[in-house]
């Protein structure tokens, strides 16, 4: 049986790709609920009239 090259190829490139793309979105929720979670945490201004 012979191995093609080719397609282990494809598909080493795309598995890392994959893996690439998994960790960048995993990093821009990290930093988008860190910055949820501060926001949430301030206490809301008091108008004058209160």
């Amino acid at each position: 049986m012979e191995i093609n090259y080719f397609v282990v190829g494809l598909v080493t490139l795309a598995a890392i790709a994959l893996i690439i793309f998994v960790i960048s979105r995993n990093q821009k929720d990290l930093k988008e609920y860190k910055k949820e979670l501060i926001n949430s945490e301030l206490k809301p201004e008091r108008h004058e009239g209160e």
